[in-house]
């Protein structure tokens, strides 16, 4: 279950569709995919869901797949014989939670106040979907929940989008969001899979937030680093920043005083999330120096990507 929910906590937005045509959920989920989210919950509130995952869960193995709005026993079955690697109800029922424990299949219950929270908690459950979200008072309530339970992680969903993703998101104790602003009803219908794609891009574009942190030069000691800092300097008007193996020119240039990774240097890209953006730079191929990483606090500040664009070693930094 750890693995499961890790995957969804890296994965940071969790689409959450409904299926009309069971026919139309390999072509969507592959279109969340290929925008950068191998991830979705297919939900029980048509008659189409069991069909829909087991088609999606046959042609698309790598999309971890769950079922949503799971409300029996019955359907947690169904779910699991069509292929869920997880389920997700909208409240919590100790026996449908249970019966999910009985058959290895890891659930996410919904929770609305402190006493849903202390029934998951009860059952061992430690992470939880915070829904209806935005109408029950969204993050201030998450955060004045989380004073008590702190141990417990949410999933909020509903009401949740591009206008407030990322404060959510910027909250430690909330693992990831549910949403379906990528897979609007209508274009579903229209079956409009490259309006799909582009939406879940621009989705993760805000989430990652990427940016360029600074430039990194690379000299043959210090003595010319220095003087390529103050020939920066001069021109640029940038205040010149002494330290042990760089010097910084303003914010945006690094001098190195040795040649570091990269032909000629590198380029630091920050993020709102270095977890994150590995896990998806990782999905489309991309490796990484696992030595070259910056830990503090348990949490991974900055990494290298394996080899060079243009002749620049490319890392990842923390925002």
């Amino acid at each position: 279950m750890m693995e499961m929910l890790q995957r969804l906590s890296l994965a940071g937005i969790v689409p959450v569709i409904k299926v009309e045509d069971a026919a139309d959920a390999v072509p969507l989920c592959r279109a969340l995919a290929e925008g950068g989210l191998p991830v979705a919950e297919i939900t029980f509130r048509t008659a189409a869901a069991p069909e829909a995952i087991a088609n999606v869960s046959r042609e698309l193995p790598h999309v971890l797949l769950g079922a949503g709005t799971v409300l029996t026993c019955e359907q947690v079955d169904r779910a699991l014989a069509a292929g869920a690697k997880y389920i997700v109800s909208p409240g919590i029922n100790p026996e449908v939670v249970r019966h999910c424990q009985q058959v290895g299949l890891p659930i996410v219950p919904g929770c609305a106040n402190p006493t849903d929270i202390e029934v998951a908690l009860g059952l061992g459950l430690k992470i939880v979907k915070f829904f209806p979200a935005e109408a029950l008072g969204g993050l201030a309530l998450i955060k004045a929940l989380a004073g008590p339970y702190g141990d417990v992680s949410f999933v909020p969903t509903g009401g949740i989008g591009e206008k407030n993703l990322l404060e959510y998101l910027a909250f430690p104790k909330v693992a990831a969001c549910g949403g379906s602003w990528m897979a609007p009803d209508a274009a579903v219908k229209a079956k409009d899979w490259a309006a799909i794609r582009a939406l879940t891009a621009s989705a993760i574009q805000l989430m990652l937030g990427f940016e360029l942190a600074h430039v990194g030069v690379n000299c043959d000691g210090p003595e010319f680093a220095g003087s390529v800092a103050d020939a920066f300097a001069g021109l640029l008007g940038w205040q010149v920043k002494e330290g042990n193996s760089s010097v910084f020119v303003g914010t945006g240039l690094e001098i190195m005083k040795s040649r570091g990774r990269g032909v000629n240097g590198h380029l630091a890209i920050r993020t709102n999330s270095v977890p994150r953006a590995k896990a998806y730079l990782e999905g489309k191929g991309y490796r990484f120096i696992e030595e070259s990483a910056v830990i503090k606090n348990g949490k991974t500040m900055a990494i290298y990507v394996e080899g060079e664009v243009g002749g620049f070693a490319v890392h990842l930094l923390q925002k």
